[in-house]
């Protein structure tokens, strides 16, 4: 754009905003939250103890078989043979042999200089004045936005049926029959006050001190520097080819610059229009004190020590029980929970152990030799 075109324009310092002034609000702050507002409770009764009844337990002998030996049976794989390609790679017989990729699809080509699309050095004024319109000006439509409904929510229904407490290992499992479980406690020996105590331990019976031999200290090997000359090649000495080569000649298009005698005139549109602004440096925002200081003479009275009031200390009562043995005459049942609950499981057998398995169709068989079969879903009757 030359010069005689360009219209400076008139440079507004901006106006700076002043904070406003803290007000703090009247009134109190309402505690209030959603979860207060929304959540409606309502009563929980107890959940009633669902138990099985008491069965009696048979008494056997409990096969201890795991359904890994029991149901898993060895299939004979054969050995899959290699899918690998074989190596056509022949190493050359001359060194640096083989060209590179670069060199076999590379083909140097003719370099031809470059058609200049530079316009012509010359000034064309414009007799139009600018009248400032641009394309997002003239082309832009406002739409209109769209109004956004508000979504009512939903109200929390709480279920109709009661939460019932029986899970799927209560209700599916059945265990095996086994034996009483037996006692483990060991008999018990009361201690009379009168005995004396004999001074002597398991750990020092059975732990005796032994002697710790000192630790072995190895001797490092004296240093024996290497016999002969060091020879200094490397591979890059051994086994690179010097060549001898040309120099290339530089490359250049035919200079067309042209010879201005006239003096430089050191003005720019920046420095003409756009002059230095005196800043100045903002102070220091400080907020205005609330609490006004006190005036008097401070008396030494913090405000714990003038509002605190002492209360008499009650003891807390002790509910440790008393360290009394308890002796009981009635002999240990040693009956459990699982001993009485547990209902044995029928072992049924594995279905692979069947030349045809009841209850499947054979598909197909894949290239291993796995015969795959589908179950037998039984017909269901419409109404």
């Amino acid at each position: 754009m030359p010069w005689s075109d360009y219209r400076p324009y008139e440079i507004v310092k901006q106006p700076r905003h002043a904070p406003e002034e803290y007000k703090p609000k009247a009134g109190e702050i309402d505690l209030g939250t959603t979860y207060k507002r929304d959540f409606n409770s309502y009563k929980v009764q107890p959940v009633s103890i669902v138990r099985p009844l008491e069965r009696q337990v048979k008494r056997g002998k409990l096969e201890t078989v795991p359904t890994y030996k029991d149901d898993y049976r060895a299939w004979d794989i054969q050995k899959s043979e290699l899918y690998k390609p074989e190596d056509t790679y022949q190493p050359p017989t001359v060194k640096f042999g083989n060209s590179t990729t670069f060199q076999d699809d590379y083909i140097p080509q003719e370099i031809k200089p470059r058609q200049s699309f530079k316009p012509t050095f010359a000034v064309k004024r414009s007799t139009v004045p600018f009248h400032g319109d641009t394309s997002h000006r003239l082309d832009y439509v406002p739409h209109p936005l769209e109004f956004k409904s508000a979504r009512p929510r939903e109200v929390y229904k709480p279920a109709s049926q009661a939460l019932e407490s029986v899970t799927t290992h209560r209700q599916d499992f059945q265990g095996l029959v086994g034996e009483m479980a037996k006692i483990c406690k060991p008999a018990y020996n009361r201690v009379t006050q009168n005995a004396q105590f004999e001074g002597s331990t398991e750990f020092q019976d059975s732990f005796q001190p032994w002697e710790i031999p000192p630790p072995v200290v190895k001797k490092a090997a004296e240093y024996v520097p290497p016999t002969g000359t060091m020879q200094l090649n490397s591979t890059s000495q051994l086994d690179y080819v010097p060549y001898q080569v040309h120099r290339v000649a530089a490359i250049r298009p035919v200079s067309h610059r042209r010879n201005n005698n006239a003096p430089f005139q050191g003005k720019s549109t920046t420095k003409e229009d756009f002059p230095a602004w005196e800043s100045c440096r903002q102070g220091i925002v400080k907020r205005q004190q609330q609490i006004p200081n006190p005036s008097g003479k401070f008396d030494g009275l913090s405000t714990f020590q003038s509002h605190y009031v002492p209360h008499e200390l009650i003891p807390t009562e002790s509910c440790r029980p008393v360290n009394a043995a308890l002796s009981s005459s009635i002999p240990f049942d040693d009956v459990t929970m699982y001993s009485v609950e547990y209902t044995p499981k029928k072992q049924e057998i594995c279905p692979a152990s069947y030349p045809s398995p009841p209850g499947y169709i054979f598909e197909n068989t894949d290239s291993q030799g796995h015969k795959f079969f589908r179950k037998i879903t039984p017909a269901v009757k419409a109404f």
